[in-house]
């Protein structure tokens, strides 16, 4: 059996619907389920839901054999210790600066207030641009911060720019493009190759 641990959301969603496209039944599962995990009717796969941060730390641990995750998350945790094996090209999104609309010429100031739940990408960013910064980290909605005072700018990921829009903020700038990837237990590469590789092309991440 292959083990997968999946990011709660989206990402959860769009590879469950992959998988019954894929052939794969789940009699239990649905979208609005509060269970965590599913096994399919033949056996052969075990999928359990958890929260974005925690999938490499379950794949890392052997709790589960692969997971999917966003990239922004791998980055951010670290996970040199796991395989990440494929851009799955779902979950497409975008890492970026963002502020108060119309006011730019904040990113000029000469120690920045950044918030963000990325503290390390945005460190990251601004060591690039030799940008003294204060991050502060906030696990929340990110997008108050600059409206509170309590940030001149966030770092957080963009999709659609909706949330920014409709809160008065615009993206600075869009430093990073960000998808879903399949990430894999060291031993269980090796030792399941075939149930792998079943589970890629029934969910047809190849195309």
């Amino acid at each position: 059996m292959l083990h997968i641990a999946l990011a709660k959301g989206r990402i959860a969603k769009t590879v469950m619907h992959r998988l019954a496209d894929g052939g794969w039944e789940f009699p239990e599962y649905s979208g609005d389920s509060r269970k965590l995990i599913f096994t399919d009717a033949s056996g052969r796969l075990k999928v359990t839901l958890v929260k974005s941060p925690d999938v490499a730390v379950y794949v890392r641990r052997g709790a589960a054999d692969a997971g999917i995750v966003g990239k922004d998350i791998l980055i951010e945790d670290g996970a040199d210790d796991v395989y990440e094996i494929l851009d799955l090209g779902i979950g497409k999104c975008r890492m970026a600066v963002s502020g108060i609309r119309g006011q730019r010429d904040v990113m000029k100031k000469r120690i920045l207030t950044v918030a963000s739940k990325y503290p390390r990408i945005a460190r990251r960013y601004f060591a690039r641009r030799f940008q003294p910064v204060d991050i502060i980290r906030l696990n929340g909605s990110v997008e108050l911060a600059p409206l509170v005072g309590l940030a001149d700018v966030i770092v957080d990921i963009v999709e659609t720019g909706t949330t920014l829009r409709e809160n008065g903020l615009e993206a600075y700038d869009e430093f990073m493009e960000l998808s879903a990837r399949l990430i894999c237990n060291k031993v269980s590469y090796k030792m399941k190759q075939s149930e792998l590789q079943d589970f890629i092309r029934s969910c047809r991440f190849e195309e």
